[in-house]
């Protein structure tokens, strides 16, 4: 296979899966997808508390699936793989126990743009294009195109991005609250690997909770949603790592600390 998936550890309890096929463009085929998806699960069951997804192909993300094994899927011939891993990536992204940061450093279209949108947080690099270019082929979205990127941009910008066939620039998704940091060309690994850093090292018990509210609470009625906050709350707050915590807060309260020195608000991390 032309594909590469480099897997690192550059920082504790953070780990980077960088992808590049420059053959096929970063176009995804079937045994790309499984494979990332395996990679991503190994890396959490090792132990990795956030995910950084990057691309080691100067100009190009994750692009839109390979559209020979797309056509072939159809047809029921052979694939260079199963294609599970479409769905693997997104429940690796989504999974509770994990954080995924998406470090956009080049365009990115179709199904690669939909694992973005799978991601917590989305750091894209201001010369990026979004592309949902699946009706110029005939086809829908199918794995968030428009479901998740509807619950994150809004629905006049999804229509806009799925129905026109046409890419939007990063700084356009970044003004609609898409994207949680435009950055200069090629600092988009550095910055989302700072900020992995800064989420690793908190309690692995309070970030499962706070992805458990936001995976949940997102399709909940307000009520049903509040209500499963607090239930996670409460299961969270009795544990070690947490009353450890606010007695370290606390003290450095007592002590004469501002709430922004004690809370590290202006740590840009190490």
């Amino acid at each position: 296979m032309s594909f590469r998936i480099d897997v690192s550890e550059p920082v504790e309890n953070v780990a980077l899966l960088c992808f590049a096929d420059s053959a096929r463009e970063n176009q995804l085929c079937w045994a790309a997808v499984d494979e990332l998806g395996q990679r991503m699960r190994e890396s959490r069951e090792r132990g990795a508390r956030v995910i950084v997804l990057s691309s080691s192909l100067p100009g190009h993300w994750l692009q839109h699936a390979w559209l020979r094994d797309l056509e072939a899927g159809v047809d029921g011939s052979a694939t260079t793989a199963s294609g599970e891993g479409w769905f693997t990536v997104q429940q690796e992204l989504t999974h509770d126990a994990v954080v995924s940061i998406a470090a956009i450093n080049g365009d990115c279209s179709g199904g690669g743009a939909e694992f973005g949108w799978a991601c917590d947080l989305r750091i894209a690099e201001e010369q990026v294009r979004f592309a949902q270019p699946e009706i110029n082929m005939g086809l829908t979205t199918g794995i968030g195109g428009c479901s998740r990127l509807m619950r994150i941009a809004g629905r006049t910008v999804t229509a806009e991005l799925v129905l026109g066939g046409r890419p939007l620039t990063a700084r356009r998704l970044y003004e609609v609250g898409a994207l949680n940091e435009l950055v200069e060309q090629g600092a988009a690994l550095s910055v989302a690997l700072a900020l992995a850093a800064r989420i690793a090292r908190q309690s692995p018990e309070a970030l499962c909770g706070l992805k458990r509210i936001l995976n949940a609470g997102q399709d909940m009625p307000l009520n049903d949603a509040l209500r499963n906050e607090q239930e996670v709350f409460q299961s969270v707050v009795r544990t070690a790592a947490a009353r450890d915590g606010m007695r370290t807060v606390q003290l450095a309260y007592d002590s004469g600390a501002t709430i922004a020195s004690a809370n590290h608000y202006d740590d840009q991390t190490e």
